[in-house]
């Protein structure tokens, strides 16, 4: 209520003087919402807070200091620093209708809204809103405000937008700006801001905000820039002329040049609190940095001028002690910050300041080659564009919001690329950005984007009138609500939601007004149609998508983009006769349309529906000659295209698509086919793959042939499986993978990682399009009906015949080229290098020789090139003129060019061949897909692949075939036909020698030797090392560990992010890489030559004249274990999860999993702690040479130490055991069951399993193995309470008599074993396990599970032998027994009992027992002697017990103690008790402690009472009785439910009406699954109970349903029901069984129940709400439409309103809610006033609508008109929604309009 009360105080309207009447009331109104004690706490703050001022103000005269100090270091002043209140110069940058927008210092934005300019402008406001008529005095607020204007103005309110960034709202209201002045304050020659009040005839009374004062501007002094009249509200900037009357009038002058030429000063009283900005003031230079200099000026204030508002052209000139004009930019009260500027512009009298530079518009442009001119750490940093002009960027803007500070990374880049954010007028230079992601931003500015544009944004905020979605943090655009989906949306949020990232298309963009439409139609943004985006691009007969915008009775209007709209007449709708388009078309709807006339000038558009569908029909009629997938076919060319060839299929002559990449399998064959083909040509050996309604496409490919025809393809993507391997082609490309298209138009992905073998970082290079693959199925997406691929050569299986028969096939279509080139346009040249062969030998005249090989000429080649190369004229002196003989390598028809070699190697002999020898090859010529070789250094020459498997992958240019590589074939035939003579061999390895000539030997001569110093250019820059380009065109790799100095590096940082690429270093050479393998290579000696040279570029290493190479194992035995090391992050192996890091080129360690990390939580992805290249300081756990072996720590410890803490994983859960741990550094440990908690659980390892992290504490270690506890107490002791249950160290913790708990750890013949500790086991013998005579020990073994949770007693403790003997008897330990009472078992009864207990006892006991119990005891004991006459002595003891102890008990005689639940019980309803607990308390509580006494001890235990005192005798008589009270209560307490059938008939006799009793005691029957005698006690229980008790035998009626329901018939529950009818009310008993049938499931016979109810019982409201919960429940929602239709039949008139919303709240809570809601709209239409009703929706609205529907209904509800006391309600409901729900924002909301209510009733009231 207290909070209720602050919201909504009490009390009613007064009556108010006229002058007093609104500010009174607006204070009430406010006060409803606001708390005094708030207020009061603002006063006393505010009060100290002047007082402080005032007394540190006279400390500062007398000491004659500054009133403020001056700042440590110049800063510009950021947005994270302003304050409200603080006051600002600003700049008018943009006037909106109810907005201006204002510059304000250092590149902030501020926002002035119409509210906020002064009070004669808002009262004008409201006239105009009010009258609803324009009023001429009114003006907007572009009429009084103008762009370039200056403003003083205060900070009113700090917004924070939906982004999270601050939006500074701005006031210009006098009475903020200037309300520090006062009447007295005033002074001629003060330069005031205001805003015109009033319009008089000699001048214009100015409103500037002083109380008491009234200010006039005579109207000679008005000298306005925009108009000479002033207008209300127009803000002006004035000197005050003349103060009369004590300040109570003031005479302004408005002249600029006098307002400019004003200067403040000292005598005018200025003070820190009444400071304005704008002012101009002298000042002196105090103290001048690099950022910026302090001022002293008005002789007591100190300023700061920033580098943004220092003159440029006078910076040099500033020193200390000079004076200078300065404008007060910005004041901060609160830390007294005062910001200045010397700029001109500002100091210039009279003039606006401009807006951009003169011709320039750059803001969005993005600027290269810029250059930093100064670094201001704590703002930003000053960059030099290329045409000279400065712009400022700043510090958030210098890099990722994410990335660490760098300010010299910044100042060492050479040039920058920025983009330019904006222009700010108060700086007067551009803001830019270095952020990539701004800088890469595709759409900056509304100009950037075109309609027709397909675009992705994200989604921002739902409307009402649509979806905004974000391009980009400037551009945003607006998808209305009939454009979200294809189809109309009614509930457009569970499609939608804030941050989802979708896909549009621009429908129109208006720049100047910043409108961009968007639409998500599907059809229209996956449209390939063309767009209509003018009426320009329309022509008739041209389809293209539209949507539809209106439907009228003459035809639909088609829109299409930028407005271009047509009409479809009603004729041109359908082929068939549309009378009412609104029945089959709907506003939205995407349909084609197609232009039948346009005439663009007029802008007019005939359009038709129609003649699409039409169009459509006859192409489909033309494509009915169709052909299988897999069938070959002949094709005859029609037309080339740049991707491929139009054939027509032979004889039907239908159209094909051949694409050029089918052609062949080898990709260069494919563009060799291309160019032979022509049309007309015919082509044979095609298949068709895949075919659809527009297009057949058909391939060449003939390894995609040989699937097809072998059936080795998926015709569905029901018959992919994974594993399956299938032939396919390269698809499309992109950076994740490469999708691979199959046969029958089946795509799949290969991602980047399925690609190759090999680490593949850019897919482009790894393979191209319609690259034939082989691909292997790994997953399958069944839902989205998608599947992955993997190409590695490693996991598809390729066919023996693969590589020989694709070298034939591509060398078959080589040859077919030929043909077809040979025969085309009669080209002689042509047809003569045709005839030509690889291994053909000619006689040539060199025509020129050089270096690089030589050329030659052909009498019989006229017109060709011939060519040999380098190679192929090495050791050979060619001269012009001389005659040569050469062989032939290769043969370029259409470049008419010939390839030979002079080498006599290859003139020679040709050496014999067998079938299947190996036998070297060199490779002598590369072109493309194949290589020429010779066989055995001779010159036999043939022709192989260069590639061996279809999915192979060549990264680098070293993997490729270069000529002079040696390589091993086999020879498969000698001679082959189909390579025209050549043998035919097959070449299977990839690891190529290359053999080195003498001249590459003697080039080599000079190679880098260790040591030497390296001039290079960094080509790349990678986290681990660094790529460097040597002078001798070589490549270099700089490791890691040799880029900065060691002393130098820190922790955490990136030694290669210090290089950039392009830079040059100086390097020396440290070793070595193989080119093959990458594997560093140590020195041996100094003169070692080698392929790519290890580099260093530690400045100390390049001067170092004693360097000396270090090779691993002098590395490696430099390392001593727990040495702490730097080292360097090298990569993570997720298959080992392990780390590996680097010390040295030639040094790798690793770090396993559990010594890289310390939180459990980290162990789910331990590789995002660490990053490639990172700087890491590790200790060496293990380090040796032979074997080599480096193991290191990133947890800051190297070996494990009693009592630590560390981290381990669950490597097993053994019940017998605990957990066994895998720990740090290779060791293991073992966590007993009794160390995983302080508290015992009853299934300790329940909750652990396998790899599993946990932190552990080392306790002990013995043979190698780790003792473990994962007890809280050892892992945080300081934090933790004293445990539950202690940990048991030895058993001298252990005393006699104490109570512990364990867990099982055996049972056998000795007794129970538990665990009370990992060392320590005690032992429960088994007549102290269980109070029940137990013959066999695997009874107990049964109910006792390894670890289970036992509560023990102490009996005794044998130090020296170290054993325990323990107790679980319920006497003694206080809980259940351990086996269940249903077992049915003998009582055991301890054997030392009697001995205990003296005759005078016992007879005491006897007669006490005699008085509750009846003579037929001594039959019974007889009779049970009779059958038990051979009993062992423990059972006869226990006939002397039972005649001597309890004799109550008649016919039950084995329930004389406290059963333990032996399971959950069906209808269990209570706990049980024992009836003999009290009366063996009565025993003396001294005891022998020897079970097995004789009777000499007897005697003498009989004769200790005697000896006892008389004190000690009443005590004992005193707790005897207390004891026996306390049995009588317990015997009274109607809770403790009875345990034998005894007890109950006892208790029934006394309550024989109680429904409860009856039902307890069937439920005990059902529990010992005795079904006929619950039902003979339920018939019992209807014959016994009175008829008056009617609720009582309904109760027992209902158990028998459920009964009968469970365990009887179908015909047994009838029965039962039909009595129950007779006997009972009918309706409650067809309502019980209803819900019976319905909870066990039993829907029909429910539904068929409620049938007959709503017939028989049809007057009866409940029995409809009822049916109709069913069936909502059942989802039968229409079925429950229609009953409640038959229920406002069948019921009386009044209560339909009920009973339509019962049925509206049942559609809630388990139908449909919309359905719901529209069922209670209905019903409050027609009774608003049923604020009840209101009262229920407003609840389930809140429960199940969204907050914007619930926030329409209280406004609905606030506005009803009802008693002030209903309306006061709904206020409190709605304040309480907000709290829970809203913003402080909608908080407000909810107050303004309670402000608002209270104000209307005020006014009605005074009225």
């Amino acid at each position: 209520m207290a909070s209720l009360e602050e919201d909504f105080p009490r009390g009613g309207t007064t009556k108010k003087t006229t002058e007093s009447k609104v500010p009174v009331e607006r204070n009430k109104v406010d006060n409803l919402f606001k708390s005094d004690e708030q207020t009061a706490t603002r006063k006393r703050k505010g009060g100290a807070k002047n007082d402080g001022l005032k007394k540190q103000k006279t400390d500062e005269k007398q000491d004659g200091l500054t009133l403020n100090a001056a700042g440590k270091i110049v800063e510009i002043l950021h947005i994270k620093n302003v304050r409200v209140g603080m006051l600002f110069l600003g700049c008018v940058k943009e006037v909106t209708d109810f907005e201006v927008t204002v510059s304000l210092p250092c590149g902030l934005l501020g926002f002035l809204s119409i509210r906020n300019v002064c009070d004669s402008y808002t009262k004008l406001l409201s006239e105009q809103l009010d009258s609803e008529v324009d009023t001429e005095d009114f003006c907007s607020l572009s009429q009084i405000f103008w762009p370039g204007m200056l403003l003083r103005c205060v900070v009113s309110k700090l917004d924070i937008t939906k982004g999270g960034s601050l939006s500074i709202q701005l006031s210009v209201n006098p009475k903020l700006v200037n309300k520090h002045l006062t009447s007295s304050s005033l002074k001629p020659g003060m330069v005031l801001s205001g805003c015109v009040e009033s319009i008089e005839d000699h001048g214009t009374l100015i409103d500037i905000g002083v109380s008491g004062t009234k200010a006039f501007l005579p109207e000679d002094a008005t000298m306005n820039k925009q108009n000479k009249e002033l207008k209300v509200g127009q803000y002006l900037t004035s000197r005050v002329e003349e103060v009369k009357n004590d300040g109570r009038v003031v005479k302004l002058s408005s002249d600029p040049s006098t307002v400019a030429r004003a200067c403040a000063d000292a005598k005018h009283g200025w003070n820190l609190t009444n400071l304005l900005p704008g002012l101009t003031v002298k000042a002196t230079i105090k103290k001048v940095t690099k950022h910026g200099f302090h001022l002293d000026f008005l002789s007591s204030f100190s300023g700061q001028v920033d580098f943004l508002h220092m003159e440029p052209k006078e910076s040099s000139s500033y020193a200390e002690g000079l004076q200078v004009r300065a404008c007060v930019l910005y004041i901060e009260p609160t830390t007294r910050l005062i910001g200045l500027s010397l700029r001109s512009y500002l100091l210039q009298p009279g003039s606006d300041i401009d807006l951009a530079p003169p011709g320039s518009h750059r803001i969005g442009e993005v600027v290269k080659e810029c250059k930093v001119s100064k670094m201001h750490h704590l703002s930003g940093a000053l960059l030099e564009l290329p045409d000279k002009t400065s712009a400022f960027v700043h510090r958030n803007h210098l890099k990722e919001s994410k990335d660490p500070a760098n300010d010299n990374k910044m100042s060492t880049m050479s040039e920058l690329t920025c983009r330019i954010l904006d222009f700010s007028p108060m700086d007067q230079i551009y803001f830019a950005s270095l952020r990539k992601s701004v800088i890469d931003q595709q759409f900056y500015k509304y100009q950037d984007i075109h309609t027709g544009q397909v675009v992705e944004g994200t989604v921002s905020v739902l409307l009402g009138h649509g979806m905004v979605v974000h391009l980009s943090e400037h551009v945003k655009g607006l998808v209305p609500r009939t454009h979200l989906s294809d189809i109309i949306l009614q509930n457009p949020e569970k499609k939608y939601m804030e941050g989802m990232r979708v896909k549009c298309r621009v429908l129109s963009v208006d720049v100047d007004n910043k409108k961009l439409v968007l639409t998500r139609k599907k059809a229209l943004v996956e449209s390939t149609l063309p767009l209509f985006l003018s009426y320009k691009d329309t022509r008739p007969g041209r389809v293209s998508h539209g949507y539809i915008v209106s439907i009228k009775g003459f035809g639909c209007i088609v829109r299409f983009y930028n407005d271009v709209k047509g009409l479809v007449p009603l004729g041109e709708l359908s082929s068939e006769p549309i009378f009412s388009p609104e029945d089959i078309f709907y506003v939205g709807q995407v349909l084609k349309t197609k232009v039948l006339q346009c005439e663009p000038e007029k802008e007019k558009l005939l359009l038709s529906f129609k003649a699409v569908a039409e169009g459509e029909t006859e192409e489909a009629t033309k494509a009915q000659l169709d052909c299988e997938v897999g069938k070959r076919l002949e094709a005859k060319v029609v037309k080339k295209t740049v991707n491929g060839l139009e054939i027509a299929v032979l004889p039907d002559e239908f159209r094909a698509v051949l694409p050029t990449v089918h052609l062949s399998d080898h990709t260069s064959n494919c563009v060799l086919l291309w160019e032979s083909l022509k049309e007309g040509d015919t082509i044979s050996n095609l298949v068709c793959f895949n075919k659809s309604k527009q297009n057949i496409t058909v391939t060449k490919k003939p390894i995609v042939r040989w699937s097809l025809e072998e059936g080795a393809v998926a015709k569905d993507f029901s018959e992919v499986t994974v594993g399956m391997q299938l032939i396919g082609w390269i698809k499309s490309i992109m950076s994740y993978g490469v999708f691979v298209e199959f046969p029958y138009g089946l795509v799949g992905l290969a991602p980047k990682s399925a690609l190759s073998d090999k680490f593949i970082t850019d897919t482009t290079t790894a393979f191209k399009l319609g690259q034939t693959v082989i691909a292997k199925v790994t997953n399958l997406d069944e839902e989205k009906r998608r599947f992955l691929v993997t190409l590695k050569v490693s996991e598809v299986i390729t066919p023996d015949w693969d590589a020989q028969s694709r070298l034939l096939n591509g060398l078959k279509e080589r040859r077919a080229v030929k043909e077809m080139l040979a025969v085309r346009d009669n080209n002689e040249l042509w047809q003569q290098l045709a005839a030509l062969f690889v291994g053909q030998r000619l006689k040539l005249t060199v025509d020129s020789s050089s270096e690089n090989g030589a050329q030659f000429k052909s009498d019989d080649l006229p017109g060709a090139t011939i060519l040999a190369s380098k190679h192929h004229v090495t050791g050979v002196s060619l001269s012009p003129g001389q005659k040569v003989s050469a062989v032939i390598l290769n043969v370029d028809i259409l470049s008419a060019c010939v390839h030979v070699s002079v080498l006599h190697k290859l003139l020679g002999k040709k050496k014999s061949l067998n079938e299947g020898s190996e036998c070297s090859a060199v490779v002598q010529f590369v072109d493309q897909d194949f290589a020429v070789v010779s066989l055995k250094d001779a010159a036999e020459l043939t022709l192989i692949q260069t590639c061996n498997h279809l999915n192979e992958v060549i990264l680098s240019e070293s993997e490729r075939l270069k000529v002079g590589m040696t390589l091993t074939v086999q020879v498969v035939e000698p001679s082959c036909e189909e390579l025209e003579g050549l043998p035919l061999v097959l070449w299977k390895g990839r690891a190529p020698r290359r053999q080195r000539t003498t001249s590459e030997n003697q080039a080599d001569s000079a190679g880098h030797r260790f040591g030497k110093v390296l001039q290079g250019k960094v080509t790349s820059v990678k986290p681990t090392c660094i790529q460097v380009a040597l002078e001798d065109g070589s490549t270099g790799s700089v490791h890691v560990s040799q880029v900065v100095e060691p002393t130098e590096i820190r922790q955490g940082s990136f030694p290669t992010s210090t290089v950039k690429v392009g830079s040059v270093v100086k390097a020396r050479v440290i070793g070595g890489r193989e080119a093959t393998n990458n594997r560093f290579l140590p020195f041996s000696h100094p003169k070692f030559k080698y392929t790519v040279p290890e580099l260093t570029l530690i400045p100390s290493q390049l001067d170092d004249v004693e360097f000396k190479p270090v090779t691993a194992k002098d590395k490696l035995a430099s390392y001593k274990v727990g040495d702490e090391i730097t080292a360097f992050v090298s990569k993570f192996r997720s298959d080992k999860k392990c780390l590996e890091i680097t010390t040295d080129p030639c040094v790798t360690g690793t770090v396993d999993l559990l010594s890289m990390i310390t939180d459990p939580k980290d162990a789910s992805h331990p590789e995002k702690l660490y990053k490639l290249g990172q700087v890491v300081r590790a200790k060496v756990v293990d380090v040796s040479v032979r074997p080599h072996r480096f193991v290191l720590s990133l947890t800051g410890i190297h070996k494990l130490e009693k009592g630590s803490i560390t981290l381990g994983m669950v490597t097993s859960v053994l019940p017998q055991v605990g957990l066994l741990v895998k720990l740090p550094f290779g060791a293991s440990g073992t966590v007993s069951v009794t160390d995983l908690s302080d508290s015992y659980r009853p299934k300790p390892l329940e909750t652990f399993h396998k790899d599993q992290f946990i932190r552990c504490c080392l306790l002990d270690v013995e043979k190698g193995k780790w003792h473990l506890s994962l007890r809280p107490s050892r892992l945080n002791p300081q934090k933790t309470k004293s445990p539950k249950d202690p940990e048991v160290l030895s058993v001298d913790q252990l005393q006699h008599g104490q109570i512990v708990r364990g867990y099982v750890k055996s049972v056998c013949e000795q007794g129970v074993f538990i665990r009370l500790s990992r060392s320590i086991t005690g032992r429960a013998q088994l007549q102290q396990s269980s109070q029940y005579f137990v013959n066999n020990h695997s009874i107990l073994s049964d109910h006792l599970p390894v670890n289970t949770l036992l509560t023990t007693k102490i009996l005794s403790v044998d130090r020296e032998d170290q054993l325990v003997d323990l107790s679980l008897l319920p006497a003694d330990t206080g809980k259940p027994d351990v086996l269940p009472e249903s077992l049915g078992l003998p009582l055991r009864l301890v054997g030392d009992e009697k001995k205990r207990n003296s005759k005078k006892t016992k007879k005491r006991l006897l007669s006490e027992s005699k008085q509750e119990t009846e003579p037929q005891i001594p039959k019974k004991k007889k009779k049970k002697s009779k059958t038990d006459g051979d009993d062992s002595g423990v059972e006869v003891y226990f006939r002397e017990e039972e005649e001597d102890d309890d004799k109550e008990d008649v016919k039950n005689d084995a329930s004389k103690v406290a059963p333990s639940p032996a399971g959950p019980a069906r209808l269990q309803l209570a706990a049980g008790f024992s009836w003999d607990e009290g009366l063996s308390s009565l025993r003396p509580a001294s005891q022998p402690k020897d079970g097995d006494s004789s009777d000499g001890e007897e005697q003498d235990g009989n004769n200790k009472p005697q000896k006892k005192s008389r004190h000690e005798l009443e005590q004992e008589k005193k707790s005897a009785e207390k004891a026996l009270l306390q049995r009588e209560a317990e015997l009274m307490d109607p809770n403790l439910r009875p345990q034998d059938e005894a007890s109950f008939e006892r208790l029934l006799l006394a309550s024989p009406n109680s429904s409860l009793l009856w039902l307890q005691y069937m439920a005990h029957h059902l529990q010992a699954t005795q079904i006929e005698q619950a039902r003979a006690v339920a018939e019992r229980a209807l014959k016994t109970i009175s008829f008056r008790e009617e609720q009582e035998k309904l109760n027992v009626w209902v158990a028998l349903l459920n009964l009968e329901n469970m365990y009887g018939t179908e015909e047994s529950l009838k029965k039962v029901f039909e009595r129950a009818v007779q006997f009972c009310e009918p309706m409650p008993v067809y309502q019980q069984l209803a819900d019976i049938y319905a909870q066990s499931n039993k829907i029909q016979e429910a539904e068929g129940l409620y049938k007959t109810m709503v017939k028989r019982f049809r007057q009866n409201k409940a029995v409809w709400l009822s049916y109709g919960t069913f069936l909502l429940q059942q989802g039968q929602n229409d079925a429950a439409s229609a009953l409640l239709q038959r229920a406002l039949k069948s019921l009386p008139p009044k209560e339909s309103v009920d009973i339509i919303t019962k049925f509206a709240q049942l559609e809630f809570r388990f139908g449909d809610a919309e359905k719901g809601r529209v069922m209670f709209d209905k019903v409050l239409t027609t009774y608003p006033k049923r604020t009840d009703l209101w009262s229920v929706f407003i609840d389930l609205m809140v429960k199940y609508a969204s907050q914007k529907e619930v926030r329409a209904l209280f406004d609905r509800v606030i506005h009803l008109s009802v008693s002030v006391k209903k309306i006061k309600f709904f206020f409190k409901r709605y304040l309480e929604y907000e709290k829970k729900h809203g913003t402080p924002q909608s908080i407000q909301a909810v107050k303004d309009k309670a402000m608002e209510f209270v104000e209307a009733k005020g006014k009605d009231a005074s009225n």
